[in-house]
């Protein structure tokens, strides 16, 4: 018995690692009101998967580097200050999911199932998977805290951040390549187009219970590992898609988390 369930051990550890890291990186997401963000690099992804079917190179490493060149090109037209952070990024996630999704439809001999690197298939990870997933989620963390209390200023008040001597810009930059590495490492387990909700939902559900920025931080990672555990134990007894499974636990208990009224 314990043989067969081994895929549903690999499957929670690999879940767990994305719940640890969306948790505190979300709360940014949250406070930074980001999560379109979220979304548009999700859709960036795409052309990342694209770039490593054409190069032939780990899908996930495609998915990475097409982030890190997302996150760079927004950065550097932000700076420009011709169009604002909004209309910017709806040109760039559109367009670069059209041109991902072309590249992927002229790609030969396409041999991989699309619908589990968009929706997610962590019940078929590997311990190869796992092993990415930790160690980016790791990496993930240790650099959030290095610019924990950076970002802490900057999200709190940009102007006054940048008299004290915060690095603003560089700051911001560091933050989205973290994002699309979070994107990348969270591929395999719920898809490049839900982890956005994992950015969004728990922290949220975290909000009302916290009252400091590291205690929401602790408890938005709680509330994603206890909607990865939930969703798991429904995929598994009724039938249910993983990844989606996954996000509607963590809905589930937002929802919960919205009846609670602070004393």
């Amino acid at each position: 018995m314990t043989g067969d369930l081994d895929f549903l051990w690999r499957a929670a550890l690999a879940a767990l690692a994305v719940a640890l890291i969306a948790g505190p990186l979300g709360c940014f997401v949250v406070w930074r009101r980001m999560a379109y963000f979220g979304d548009a690099l999700a859709h960036a992804s795409i052309l990342g998967l694209a770039l490593g079917f054409m190069l032939k190179i780990d899908l996930m490493a495609g998915v990475l580097a097409g982030g890190i060149l997302f996150a760079v090109l927004l950065f550097a037209l932000e700076r420009q200050k011709r169009l604002q952070s909004d209309t910017l990024l709806g040109i760039l996630a559109h367009g670069s999911l059209a041109i991902g999704l072309c590249a992927l439809a002229l790609a030969p001999a396409l041999n991989v199932d699309l619908q589990s690197l968009l929706f997610g298939d962590v019940l078929a990870v590997t311990i190869g998977d796992i092993l990415w997933a930790w160690g980016g989620g790791l990496f993930v963390l240790a650099g959030l805290a290095i610019l924990w209390r950076p970002l802490l200023s900057i999200t709190a008040h940009e102007e006054l951040a940048r008299v004290d001597g915060v690095a603003v810009e560089r700051t911001r930059l560091l933050f989205l390549i973290l994002m699309a590495l979070t994107v990348a490492v969270s591929m395999k387990v719920v898809g490049v187009l839900l982890i956005t909700a994992l950015l969004v939902i728990p922290p949220a559900a975290a909000r009302p219970f916290a009252r400091s920025p590291e205690q929401m931080a602790v408890i938005a990672s709680a509330i994603g590992s206890a909607s990865v555990l939930a969703g798991l134990y429904a995929s598994l007894m009724i039938d249910l898609p993983a990844g989606p499974a996954i996000v509607a636990a963590a809905t589930l208990i937002f929802a919960a988390s919205m009846a609670f009224k602070r004393p």
